[in-house]
């Protein structure tokens, strides 16, 4: 075995365990380089599940004497939690479905009640029962018919998001014989009730073709196969139901197909053919399509063509495009037009009476919040759903009426325990980057914290694929923050946090204005004093563990513990091979090294490339080994290179969940102890006495 956990004669320390090392020499462009660790990719290898194994032993034993604290930290954060819950009811024709769960179970409980709610409830799927005897248990699709007499679902017993679909007859209870396997995460039932559509993987992971069922049939027909493998497919239907799209989709380009949802046996029309890095998506109304598009518009703008003919002679300009402020969704209603815009990282709601043709814009009270829709099911509806949250205020469900303007609410995320958000202080600071770009820095501390530099604070970040870090409330934030810890957001460039520009200045050949932008952020709240170098902890997952790990090896000095979540940090070899999940599909995000120029690029920032000699911060990594997004063996082989060569005796730790994937545990009780183990490690490296 490759890794031992020993003890000094007399002493109880233990010894941090030490990879084999096994060179690999690869040539690339002429350029030579030697991956010590290229072995742990291999998972028959006799030395890989032991290493991992005891990389676990070795973590558990360094916190050991957390596990009170972990103990609390967990009782604390279930003791907010309404365990007996239940979610706002969505309506769709006559019935209203929801979930809920119950007090001492892990998983959600799926039900509906038909005309009223105050009907008698019908159990749809009980998560708890379909999961005993699983190590992990997630639900894909979940998905009704139009008729409501039958739910197509799928589900996933490892991690890997590879999910087998059933359907059940919602009359009797019984599975219909239909049974398919390696499905993914989207599927849509056409008009008549007996046809469904669904997307299958590819030995990559990736949803490369569409398949049509009927029920009862024992052979599916393929209506569509994606052959770029730098594109993904997925299926929805329209806001009117009236239509039931297949998007092609790669990071920077997109082509729609469209079928009428009571033809299920024609055949799909392209809406606008894929042109290089122009981006579209749409929303039906009547005889024509609402089409958002980057067309000459890098905000992109919102047009109007006819559902015959929607080529780009056809169009019609509905809200051009605005350097300020970028159109990010569209939903039509019978009588409106929803435009979700963000605006200096703000997000909005724009809305268009289709009959009167006058437009508002909803309001909010918070200077730092986050809004979208949810749960708009039916098309003949004057009202809008959306949630809100801040990183004060608890997740909120409002009606708002489109038409009077007046909004209820239908639900608050409560809060046990006497929450009061009054006792808590949020706000938006900017730091300014070495470009001059100022970076918004979104936070949230305890009233009464002192700027002295005294505090400790929690820095998160992410800053690619253009996903917004949105400032959302957490009741399991409160352990850290009560404790005195301030809570930050880096919205840096690379995200969208300020729109699709922002997206844009952070990927290929500009990644690295991700790192410098974190680095200026937590330069700026040093010099400010809300914290110290050696109080200021980071946090990033998956690509947000990449930049963790890559201002480590650049600034490691600036902090003084980090947490990275399923990191993906072996850049150069994974973007390399083509045969993993994900990465063709992601030259448009990180470039391809097959090109002496990206291969360079990426080489110089990579985090497993650039590991060094010096002194580094404490540090938990943690990984999944089914995780099809990064594979374990990214995290793994960074933790066992850093202990070859840093220089610092702080501590290292490699957590592996060795029957989970990319999210953690599914269960919910199960993720709030990995959340509690991690808040544990952060307050024990940032030696905070109020524990």
């Amino acid at each position: 075995m490759s890794a031992t956990l020993t003890s000094p004669p007399g002493q109880g320390a233990l010894k941090p365990p030490v990879a084999k090392i096994a060179p690999k020499y690869m040539t690339v462009h002429g350029d030579v380089r030697a991956d010590n660790y290229f072995w742990l990719r291999d998972r028959s290898d006799p030395d890989t599940i032991p290493y991992l194994e005891a990389e676990n032993s070795y973590t558990q034993a360094v916190m050991k004497d957390t596990e009170e604290l972990q103990s609390r930290l967990y009782a604390e954060m279930l003791g907010r939690i309404k365990q007996t819950d239940l979610s706002v009811p969505v309506k769709r024709d006559d019935y209203f479905y929801y979930s809920r769960t119950e007090e001492g179970k892990q998983y959600s409980i799926y039900c509906r009640k038909q005309g009223s709610l105050d009907a008698p409830e019908e159990v749809l799927l009980d998560a708890n029962a379909m999961a005993e005897g699983q190590k992990y248990f997630r639900i894909g699709v979940y998905a009704a018919s139009p008729n409501h007499a039958l739910l197509a679902y799928s589900t996933d017993l490892t991690g890997d998001e590879v999910f087998t679909l059933r359907v059940k007859n919602l009359a009797t209870g019984d599975l219909l014989t239909d049974e398919i396997q390696g499905t993914s995460y989207s599927l849509e039932w056409a008009g008549d009730n007996a046809t469904l559509f669904y997307t299958v993987l590819d030995e990559a992971k990736r949803p490369f073709k569409v398949f049509r069922h009927a029920l009862g049939e024992a052979s599916d027909t393929l209506v569509y196969h994606e052959p770029d493998r730098r594109f993904e497919v997925d299926l929805s239907k329209t806001s009117s139901r009236a239509f039931i799209l297949l998007t092609s989709r790669s990071p920077l380009t997109t082509e729609i197909q469209y079928l009428p949802s009571d033809d299920p046996r024609g055949s799909f029309r392209v809406v606008l053919p894929r042109a290089h890095e122009i981006e579209y998506d749409l929303t039906h109304h009547g005889d024509s399509f609402f089409i958002r598009t980057n067309d000459g518009a890098k905000t992109f703008r919102l047009v109007k063509a006819p559902v015959s003919t929607p080529q780009k002679a056809n169009w019609k300009e509905v809200i051009s495009a605005r350097q300020s402020a970028t159109i990010e969704d569209v939903t039509a209603f019978e009588d409106y037009l929803v435009v979700e815009e963000r605006e200096l990282g703000l997000p909005r709601i724009r809305i268009e009476n289709l009959v009167s043709g006058l437009t508002h814009y909803v309001g909010f009270p918070e200077p730092v919040y986050s809004v979208g829709l949810t749960g708009n099911a039916e098309f003949s509806v004057k009202k809008l759903r959306f949630s809100y949250t801040s990183l004060t205020t608890p997740t909120s469900i409002f009606d708002y009426d489109m038409e009077t303007r007046a909004r209820e609410l239908k639900k608050q995320q409560e809060v046990l325990g006497g929450y009061d958000s009054s006792l808590y202080q949020s706000e938006r600071i900017y730091a300014t980057a070495p470009d001059g770009v100022k970076v918004p820095v979104s936070l949230v501390y305890k009233k009464g914290v002192q700027k002295d530099g005294s505090a400790p604070m929690l820095l998160y970040g992410y800053g690619a694929y253009g996903l917004s870090m949105e400032p959302v409330f957490s009741s399991d934030r409160l352990s850290l923050v009560d404790r005195g810890v301030i809570f930050a957001i880096a919205h840096i460039r690379g995200g969208g946090d300020l729109g699709k520009p922002w997206h844009e200045d952070g990927r290929l050949l500009n990644k690295k204005n991700t790192f410098t932008d974190f680095i200026a952020c937590a330069e700026h709240l040093i010099a400010n004093r809300y914290t110290q170098a050696g109080r200021l902890a980071i946090e990033g997952r998956s690509a947000g563990g990449l930049l963790i790990a890559a201002v480590l090896n650049i600034r490691p000095e600036l902090f003084g513990v980090a947490l990275a979540g399923v990191p993906f940090v072996d850049a150069v070899n994974t973007m390399l091979d083509a045969s993993l999940p994900l990465t063709v599909g992601e030259y448009e995000e990180w470039g391809n090294p097959e090109d002496r120029i990206f291969y360079d690029y990426i080489k110089s920032y990579a985090p497993y490339e650039n590991v060094a000699p010096k002194a580094y911060p404490t540090l938990l990594i943690t990984a999944g080994l089914n995780d099809p997004r990064v594979s374990y063996w990214e995290p793994a082989k960074w933790a066992a290179k850093l202990r070859a060569v840093k220089t610092d005796t702080n501590p290292l730790l490699l957590k592996t969940n060795m029957g989970s994937g990319h999210f953690g545990a599914s269960g919910r009780y199960e993720y709030l102890k990995e959340t509690a183990f991690n808040y544990a490690f952060l307050l024990k490296a940032l030696s905070i006495e109020k524990l």
